[in-house]
């Protein structure tokens, strides 16, 4: 859905707008944030004409560089993000602040951005500029990546709980595979996070006194990191204990075959020996033979079944 949300103060109340001739008849030291969500490129056309900035196509926003993803001059940001949504995609959400005010443009509803809106709505003092909302918005992500990584946790507990050699399938291996993919997007994305605000505490452009909550937030991202390392340790333990049910059961069946094999080995043996039809074999002649060649045969495959269950082979 195609939306224009302006937020701006008045009378101690940050109110919204959806109405860009609102934006050019309103002071713009008024506003604080101004968010796209997947409108047409006129209107971007038309912000960047106004505000003196430039958006960034999406192929732009989606570079991997970290010159891409973190830009900044004398007088504006620039910070390129991937928010995760509950379905593992990727949604790229694009920041720019520039003389206290801030402009998202993304293309997806994003729960962080709801959460955040919340927030400002009903502390609306706590939020005087364009930075301390970017600082908000992060910290609900990082609040929503923590929400993920704990339903991941149970999920792997849940599965953990419920391996066993019964349950060691193909299925299950690529649950396993798919938990790991997961893990190591959640990883990748919070990682560049962390070098994200790691490079706005060095930023001129950002308040003093928003370097206290960047400086908690960079702890809260690493706590997230050391999660997810455990999580990725736990599946590596869950993937080795899935490969050795997988053996345990590849060597019963070897077992059972190895143990058929050596049963029949010696009525085999004699088997093979009277089939041979040579001219001269008295026993061919023998009323007795055929009855003693299968008693042969029965007993020396009884004798190999107590040899190995007296050596608990079987």
């Amino acid at each position: 859905m195609s939306e224009i949300k302006l937020f701006y103060h008045k009378d101690n109340v940050i109110r919204i707008s959806r109405s860009l001739e609102f934006l050019k008849e309103t002071p713009i030291k008024n506003f604080l944030w101004i968010d796209l969500n997947n409108v047409d490129e006129e209107i971007e056309n038309e912000l960047e004409d106004y505000l003196r900035i430039y958006i960034q196509e999406e192929e732009e926003m989606i570079e991997i560089e970290m010159s891409s993803r973190y830009m900044e001059t004398s007088e504006s940001l620039v910070v390129n993000l991937n928010f995760l949504l509950n379905s593992f995609e990727k949604e790229t959400v694009s920041f720019i602040l520039k003389n206290n005010l801030l402009i998202t443009v993304r293309d997806e509803e994003l729960v962080s951005f709801q959460e955040t809106i919340k927030k400002i709505s009903a502390n609306p003092r706590n939020y005087p500029t364009g930075y301390h909302v970017f600082v908000a918005l992060l910290e609900t992500r990082v609040e929503v990546d923590a929400d993920m990584i704990e339903e991941m946790t149970h999920h792997i507990t849940d599965l953990s709980n419920s391996i066993s050699i019964q349950e060691a399938d193909e299925e299950l291996l690529m649950e396993i595979k798919n938990l790991q993919e997961k893990t190591m997007l959640l990883r990748e994305n919070i990682i560049e996070k962390q070098r994200a605000v790691s490079s706005m505490l060095k930023s001129e452009l950002i308040p003093r006194e928003l370097h206290g909550k960047l400086t908690i937030l960079v702890k809260d991202i690493n706590s997230l990191l050391e999660h997810i390392r455990f999580s990725f340790d736990r599946l590596d333990y869950l993937q080795d204990t899935f490969l050795g049910f997988v053996n345990i059961e590849q060597n019963k069946i070897i077992k059972m075959f190895t143990v058929i094999s050596v049963i029949f080995m010696p009525p085999t043996l004699i088997a093979s020996i009277y089939g041979m039809n040579f001219t001269v074999m008295p026993e061919l002649d023998w009323k007795l033979g055929y009855p003693l060649s299968i008693g042969l045969m029965v007993f020396a495959s009884g004798i190999i079944l107590y040899f190995f269950r007296r050596k608990k082979w079987l």
